[in-house]
């Protein structure tokens, strides 16, 4: 293929794509496949000489619609969206099209200068105080990541990058049960350890128990242990759990640790005023993470890290080699290279997509589609808690919430597999209490108040 041939078949995808999106109604949300299904269709080997456009094509769409389940689907509300706004797909194109590697200033200026500015927009949206600058990860994994590594520095006086962790005390992350499995993942890619991540208790309102938390730095710092680093959550995964953020800041801050907030979800919500005293007190700490692919519209991969002083995670992560030296442009504040502020060297042009979908729609149309997701799903948990035989476990965090049969966990798991079976929405389960739930997440971006209310007639029409 050549640029000729793809311009006529980039006009071709995007009549396809107009398609997809126009139908998606009228598809099952999750695949109606098997494993191994699709790997079966395909040749065992490459093949050696070039096929035809027309031919590739035609495979795909025979093969791949079918056996995707579809993350764009209005009805799709499990886990957490990962939206795909059209301004964002359209900047995707054009990301695609330059295919920089956006790795230092001098490689693409434009695409630096345009991540520090929408930093700056997107930390002002969400109303985080000015001292805070930031940067574009692919996920909100990679940015804890990251912060763990900084706590894991910081902890052994930048010793662990040079020496490793052999010979230095046992380090220990803080966190509640409810944060995420990425705090875990991180917790063990970092060296530190799955047994030296330490789950706080949680209290009634499934926050941190900030007491738990300062007799269980005081415990480990008896037993010779050194305490790194403390990581809170605002929306947590499983049912929204938020820690009061203020009060388990005071607490870290109170033995002088690294304090990372994970709002990969939530934080999209805090465009909205009345929602920030979910995070209260959060200019306090040292690192945040929310994805604007979750609830913002931009297409997936796109997180943003904001972080009250860069440097000693730059001091953490980054390397400049000789072939990496920007001659000419060196020294403190002229320029910057984003992959010292993260894990990859390279790094794709993610700012476009936060560039044209914040333009394309604007702040006051993002907060519109956030605040009725709140609002529909509030009134779906309404609506379900009265229907015979159901019951709303945890109540709307935002547009969160879990619900289960009265009869139990077999009750409930057997149900979630007939509305997965069904087609018409998509739902996906998670243990509370040692109760097996049923999650519903509404953040889809062009879902209707029509498309949520779907859940209810679904639930009755299969019990």
């Amino acid at each position: 293929m050549n640029h000729d041939e793809l311009r006529d078949w980039s006009k071709r995808a995007a009549d396809w794509a107009h398609a997809y999106h126009a139908t998606l109604r009228d598809r099952p949300v999750r695949a109606q496949t098997t494993p191994g299904a699709t790997a079966a269709r395909l040749p065992e080997r490459a093949p050696e000489e070039p096929e035809p456009p027309e031919r590739i094509f035609a495979d795909f769409e025979d093969i791949v619609p079918d056996a995707m389940t579809h993350w764009q689907h209005p009805r799709f509300f499990a886990y957490f969206p990962a939206n795909a706004a059209p301004a964002s797909m359209w900047a995707e194109q054009l990301a695609n099209a330059i295919a920089a590697q956006a790795m230092l200033w001098q490689t693409s200026p434009a695409a630096t200068e345009i991540e520090e500015v929408m930093v700056r927009w997107l930390r002002d949206a969400l109303g985080l105080a000015p001292h805070f600058r930031g940067t574009i990860h692919d996920s909100a994994t990679t940015a804890t990541l990251a912060a763990i590594l900084t706590m894991r520095e910081i902890a052994t006086g930048w010793q662990g990058n040079e020496a490793g962790l052999a010979g230095q005390p046992v380090l220990r992350i803080y966190a509640s049960a409810e944060t995420h499995s990425s705090i875990d993942k991180g917790a063990r890619i970092a060296g530190i350890g799955q047994a030296n991540l330490v789950k706080v208790p949680t209290d009634a309102s499934h926050a941190m128990d900030t007491a738990a938390l300062d007799a269980a730095i005081r415990a480990d710092l008896a037993a010779g242990y050194r305490p790194a680093g403390v990581i809170l959550a605002t929306g947590g995964t499983s049912i929204g759990a938020c820690d009061r953020i203020a009060e388990t800041l005071a607490v870290a801050k109170a033995h002088g640790l690294y304090t990372h907030v994970d709002a990969a979800w939530a934080g999209s919500a805090m465009i909205c005023p009345e929602f920030r005293p979910l995070w209260a007190g959060v200019d306090g700490a040292d690192s945040i993470v929310f994805n604007p692919h979750k609830w913002l519209g931009a297409q997936f991969d796109c997180a943003v890290q904001f972080l009250a002083d860069p440097v000693p995670q730059v001091r953490t992560l980054g390397l400049r080699p000789e072939y990496l030296q920007t001659l000419g442009h060196e020294g403190p504040d002229r320029i910057t290279n984003f992959n010292e502020w993260t894990v990859p060297l390279g790094r794709r042009f993610r700012a476009l997509k936060l560039w044209f979908t914040l333009r394309a729609y604007g702040l006051s149309g993002l907060r519109r589609r956030i605040r009725d997701h709140v609002a529909w799903a509030q009134e779906l948990a309404t609506v379900i808690a009265d229907l015979p035989g159901f019951e709303v476990v945890t109540a709307p965090v935002l547009s969160l919430f879990t619900f289960a049969r009265t009869e139990g966990d077999a009750a409930t798991e057997a149900l979630l597999a007939r509305i997965n079976d069904d087609g018409r929405v998509y739902l996906t389960q998670t243990r509370h209490a040692g109760r097996f739930v049923i999650r519903v997440q509404v953040g889809q971006f062009d879902c209707t108040r029509e498309d949520v209310m779907a859940v209810a007639e679904v639930l009755r029409d299969l019990t």
